[in-house]
Parts: structure tokens; sequence; C-alpha cells
């Protein structure tokens, strides 16, 4: 199978280094609705020239919007498409079911990949992604390579997996850690990678959840995929270029090159590693520094005053980026090298093998024997790596245009786009009227330095009137000012507004049918169970069957541990499920049961929610790190009704990353929870359980006293994960049900401004 190198590009520039330096496609992000907005990201003039390019070279180009979009975004939204389809990008990334709706209704010419942001990571999430009108899924990051290889079974739809760069300890797509402790949303791409953070974990500080970085290297050669997908888009032009041209060389049977690699780990790299592609691996995280690390050139030997001594691994020089690691530091201290010296004599540089010495700019406390040194920044490498870039505008795509020009004696006049221009006078009567048509074409045929070019001409010229050439420059310029192409799409249609509750019914959530056995269920409208592979039947039946919901986790990496509870549930008749997930589609008779969306599956717009009815969904549930306003437009206008959770301990991440000390052949793989405190004396709780860790606030989530004002026709509580017990599961519910505030609670988004979700 020929594979595609997928490269990143922050800016122009990152394009042009990768299409350069080998990528067969380029995946980029606009101004709006990009997972890392921070990015400096395309504006449209920069996409029509860089597609224009990319075309000219025979490879592709991808604009990723792929985050969540709120219902007041929608209008953007059509804008952002309608620059996509001039610029004629190959696809769209996305996350949002929303966006997928607009695409596939409205775009239906724009091809859809599936963002990693879907969380797709089993066979059955992807095979539901294709029945919606995906071509490409993004898969998880987590995955094995036997995992890889199930999916791969799936006919006529494309696979794409991330083989290099940054890592986030969560599943993409299920994090709300950022949003919920500063409101940056990563669903929003505003993430502020609060998991990179130190936290005390028993009596030390460490990096808990800080990875290292993908390198999949000559592996990617064993992938049965059609995308190789280089992490990257906040990276720069000298980055980009030294990743993709490493893969290039992989892919075209070079091999690893080993100097390339080190070029890449100097420009910038935390430690490497493989993640789970070969299974399950403990040491992926970097618990004792962060950020940029360099290339390990040697370690220390002997301290002379501020002098360090090391043999070099690799050739280094003045004014070079240089950082060691020292023990109880957060990051490496670094420093520009001034001063070098082999055997004694001050140099400008040293080689592989020199056994040198470096002037550390100041005291620096902590250095000591062994300690590791870096080179973080090489005036070498940084020459290695120029580019060829094509002359402003000179890939330019241009729009097709029409245009009707009509001659009178007194007046002519000529219409575009919707715009006219008009120039009156007196105007002689022409001795050939060929000739004079010929001339109008071809002054309206130059377009200049417009957008957009003349495909025809429509000429009326009925009292065969001649103008001069000026005169029609003139007319034309008029004319062509004044346009500005625009794309005529459909916009959605309106949605009525239903009739609002009077009063929401109460659904409680649970992992356990004992922590609800103090409950009055005849106060509850809807009781949902959150099944595991080891649930018992006889305690499903606990609970009254017309009031139960059966619900599956968001994340399961073998459906085939579920197969035989879901099929003997439906079985025994219960109609009612939910799912956070798209793999729940593929493993339900979603058309002959009542299926609720949970709020993983984010609902923050109308096209959403229409999407999640169209695909069977007969109930929706908001998102917990959604804003007021936007859940009280949702609930007004939605054709399904609606879910508001008031109270739960939400999972700030999910993660296939273990946090226990042990190795794995030790472990039980039994629950197992831990207590973690952040710099900002905020106290987390951590779930550690069949390889799978969840962290949480000590804190619930509860907005309960917000409920009435959004109207929904069911608010939620849930007992999930935590070891809660029936009395405080009542004693929690009466002050919920009473619509009170509860104390030492988190209120998430709900109290900040709207702006900065």
């Amino acid at each position: 199978m020929k594979k595609e190198l997928l490269a990143p590009a922050g800016d122009i520039e990152a394009g042009y280094a990768a299409l350069y330096y080998g990528a067969d496609a380029v995946y980029l992000g606009l101004k709006q609705f990009s997972a890392r907005a921070t990015a400096k990201n395309f504006d449209e003039n920069e996409l029509n020239e860089f597609v224009g390019f990319a075309h000219h070279l025979k490879r592709k180009v991808f604009v990723t919007i792929n985050t969540v979009l709120q219902q007041n975004e929608l209008k953007d939204l059509f804008k952002n498409l309608d620059v996509c389809k001039r610029c004629c990008v190959d696809a769209v990334i996305i996350q949002d079911l929303g966006v997928a709706r607009v695409v596939r209704k409205y775009y239906p010419e724009i091809e859809m990949h599936a963002s990693t942001q879907m969380a797709i990571h089993n066979k059955e999430g992807a095979m539901a992604l294709k029945n919606m009108g995906f071509s490409r899924v993004v898969l998880a990051r987590e995955l094995s390579l036997p995992e890889i290889k199930e999916i791969a079974k799936i006919p006529d739809l494309e696979l794409e997996c991330f083989v290099h760069g940054a890592l986030c300890y969560s599943y993409s797509g299920v994090c709300q850690f950022s949003s919920i402790a500063s409101g940056r949303s990563a669903n929003r791409g505003k993430c502020i990678y609060p998991c990179r953070s130190e936290f005390l974990k028993g009596n030390k500080f460490e990096h808990c959840f800080s990875m290292k970085d993908m390198a999949v290297e000559e592996d990617v050669l064993k992938m049965p995929i059609y995308s190789l997908k280089i992490e990257g888009r906040k990276k720069n032009a000298l980055y980009v270029a030294a990743v993709t041209d490493y893969y290039r060389n992989i892919l075209d049977g070079n091999g690893a090159i080993r100097e390339k690699a080190q070029n890449i780990k100097q420009i910038f790299s935390r430690p490497w590693c493989k993640f789970h592609f070969k299974g399950k691996d403990k040491e992926i995280t970097d618990k004792n520094f962060v950020g940029h690390r360099g290339l390990f050139i040697g370690k220390i030997e002997d301290i002379k005053g501020q002098r360090i001594v090391l043999t070099l691994n690799y050739e280094i020089a003045k004014h070079d980026g240089i950082q060691i690691d020292i023990e109880g530091q957060e990051k490496p201290f670094g420093f520009s090298l001034q001063k070098l010296y082999v055997r004694g004599e001050n140099v400008l540089s040293a080689l592989n093998g020199d056994k040198v010495e470096i002037l550390l700019p100041t005291k620096v406390e902590g250095v000591k024997k062994g300690d590791n040194v870096y080179l973080a920044s090489s005036s070498k490498v940084k020459g290695t790596y120029g580019y060829q870039k094509p002359r402003p505008k000179e890939f330019l795509q241009r729009y097709n245009i029409d245009v009707e020009v009509k001659l009178e004696k007194n007046l002519i006049c000529a219409k575009s786009c919707g715009e006219i221009a008009e120039i009156k006078g007196n105007f002689d009567s022409a001795q050939d009227l060929e000739r004079m048509k010929k001339t109008i074409l071809d002054v309206f045929s130059k377009t200049g330095d417009t957008e957009f070019k003349l495909a025809n001409i429509d000429i009326d010229n009925q009292d065969e009137v001649f103008v001069p050439v000026s005169v029609l420059n003139e007319l034309r310029r008029n004319l062509y000012e004044q346009i500005v192409p625009e794309h005529d799409s459909t916009r959605p249609e309106n949605i009525d507004a239903r009739k609002l509750p009077i009063d929401g019914k109460w659904i409680v959530k649970t992992d356990d049918v004992v922590k609800i056995s103090l409950l009055d269920l005849n106060k509850i409208d809807e009781v949902i169970l959150l099944i595991n592979p080891n649930t018992k039947i006889e305690d499903v039946k606990k609970l009254p069957k017309n009031k139960l919901r059966i619900a599956l986790p968001t994340i399961c990496r073998k459906v085939d541990n579920f197969t035989l509870i879901i099929n003997k549930l439906l079985d025994d008749g219960y109609k009612k499920w939910e799912i956070s997930n798209y793999w729940g589609l593929s493993v339900l008779p979603v058309k002959k049961i009542d299926l609720s969306f949970d709020a993983p599956i984010y609902m923050f717009n109308f096209e959403a929610i229409q999407a999640a009815n169209e695909v069977g969904a007969t109930r929706i549930t908001l998102a917990v790190e959604d804003v007021l306003s936007n859940m009280s437009a949702l609930v007004n206008n939605t054709p399904l009704p609606v879910v508001m959770v008031v109270y739960q301990d939400a999972p700030l991440f999910t993660s296939a990353v273990c946090i226990r000390d042990n190795a794995c052949k030790d472990c039980n793989r039994e629950k197992l929870w831990m207590q973690l405190s952040g710099n900002d004396n905020m106290k987390y709780e951590v779930l550690s359980e069949n390889c799978q860790t969840m962290m949480f606030a000590e804190r619930p989530y509860s907005v309960s006293e917000y409920a009435k004002d959004v109207k929904a026709d069911f608010y939620r509580a849930d007992f999930c994960y935590k070891n809660y017990t029936p009395q405080i599961v009542k004693n929690t519910m009466d002050e919920l049900m009473s619509f009170k505030c509860l104390p030492r609670t988190l209120k998430a988004n709900l109290q900040r401004n709207n702006d900065v979700f």
C-alpha cells in the first residue's frame, strides 16, 4: 500500500517547507475553528495561493475545522466553508457532528475526515463514522499495531495515524481538564496544557502526566494504513522540514537516518517513545522535566569552577544553545554557548569525540557530575533545511465570473456577481462590430491582481456603438473593484421552537445499584446504569425495568468484552440505552431502541442535534463544559428532548497511560485511588483500573441552581466512579431536587465569560 505522508503547517512558511521536503499532503487551520487556535494559521489569500501551489505539485491540502462550535458560530462556519470551497481544498478534518452535517448537506463536494478529537479507538467507532459519510478516520494515538490492523480491515475507509510529535495524556476529545480548570477548552483549540504541570504525589512533586513525544520511526512501514500524520502545527518551518524529511527518507526506502533524527531532536523534542504502538508501555511520561530538551551530547564528567567538562558525541559551536538537566528543577537550565575550550584552547567549535570545557554564564546551583547536557539550538542545523517557494501570487487560484456588458448610445454598463458599473457619454457608431466585440472581450479578460478570472461574457450592442478602449478599461476597473466573489450556499433551515417543559424530570446515573438503594424511585423518572464487562444481570434486574436505561462507557478497547452482556440485556427486553462514543452506534440496534447521547458526544449547536437525530438518537445531553447562554439557546430550539447534567464528578481526562509505579507484571489491575495536589493547591483524585487512568477534581461539578434558567426536559445527577454511600446519594439528591446551590462545588464554565470558552 502506498502511504501518504501528511505534514502540519501552522503558517504558510511551514507549508512550503513541508512540500519541499516531500509531504504528499499538508493539513492546516484557518483563523477560526482550529484545534491549534494559538498557531498563526491561514487567511483566505494564503490558503488560496498555498492550495494552488500544492495542486500544481500534485499534492493535497486538508483544512482543520476540528473544534466544537456554539450555536452563534454557525454563520462563521459557513463563511469558513465557503473559503474552503473557493480555494478547492481536498478535505476538511472535523470533530463536531454539526460541522459534518453542514458539509454533507451544503458542501457535498468537500471530503470529510474524522478528527482524532472524535476519539475513535475501535473498529466499531470507525464503522459508525464511515456510515455517516466520513471517507477517512484519524485514529486515537493510543492504539497498538494489532488494533490498527483490525480497524484497517474495514473496506473503503481510509485510516490516518499520528506517527510523530507531541502526545496528550488523555484520549483526544475527552479531556475537560483545561476547560474546567481555566475555561480554556481543548475542544475549542484553547488548551493551556495543565497536565504538563507538577503535582504532589505522595511526598514528591513530579510531572505525572507530562508525555514524551511520539516517534514511530521505521515502524511506520508496518502500519497498514493510508496516511501517516506528523503533529506540529505550533512548530516552525525548520521543525516541519526536518521531520518531513526524516519520514520521507524512511518511506522512500532509505531507512531512519541517524543524523536526520539528531537534527530533529536538536530543533525541538522531548524524549522519544512509540506510545503503545508495540503494546502497553509505562516509560512514556517524562516525570522530571517539561518542554524542549534537545539532542543529548554528553554527561558532565567534571566541574572546574564555572566550567563543565564532558566528552561530546555531537559537534557544537559558539552561540549554540545548551541545556542541562538539573535535579529538582522543573525545566532544564539553558544558555547560549559563549566560551568553549578544547585542550585548554579557546575555540569556536568542537567535534564529536572531543573532550571540552564549557563556560557556564553564571554560577548555577545544583549542577553536578553525571548531569545530562543537551544541544538545544544549533546554527549548523538551522542552515541545513533551506527550501524554495513560489513567487507571490504565482499560483493564485482565480474564481470564475460571468460578465454582462450592454452598450447604448448614451450609456454603457457592466454587471457581474450582483454588482454593476456604468459610464455615461455620447458614443459614435461602430464601423466594425466584430472588432468592437473582440476589444470588449480582451478588455474584460484582463483581471490583473484580482481574485477572479473571466469565464463568460455576454455582450449586448444592439445600438451598434463604438466605445474607446480607455473608457472600457475604466468600466472594467469600476466593476471589478466592487466584486467580492462569494459562494452562494443555501443556509440551514430554521428549527421551530418547541414547547418548553414546565418542570424538568429527574434522572440519576450510577455505576453501582447499591449507591442509589435509599432513593425513593417514585420521585425519579429514570435511572441510568453504567455497565462494565463484569456487570451482573441480577444487579440490573434489581432496578425497575420501565425506568432503567443502560449506559455504555466512553472508552472500550475490546468491544467483545461487552458483547455478551449487551446481547443478554437486549434479549431480556431492555430498550433504553445511552452511548457516549460513536462505537455504540455499531453494537446496538439503533432503529429498535430508545437511544440517548451522553455529553461526550458533544452537542453545542442545532446542526449537531439534527445530526444526532438523523443517526437514531432520541435524546441528547448538553456538554458539561458548555456555557449557560448556549445551553439555553439549544434547549429552546431543539427537536429532541434535552438532558442537563447538574451534578457529576466530571472526568477531567481518561487515559490509556498508567499512573501506577509498579511494573505491569506485578499489577492486579483492580481499582486504585490516588490523591494529588496541584501547584495551585487544587486537590485531585485519580482512579487507576484495568490499565485506564481517570482524574477528577476533589470537588464535584454542581450547577442545580442554574437548572431552572436552562429549562431542560431532564435534570441529571451522576454518582459514578467515586465511592458514594447510599446516604450521601440520598442527601445530595434531596438538595439538588430543591435546586439548591451545593457548597464546595465546581461551576465550570457556567460562571465564566462566554468568550473565554
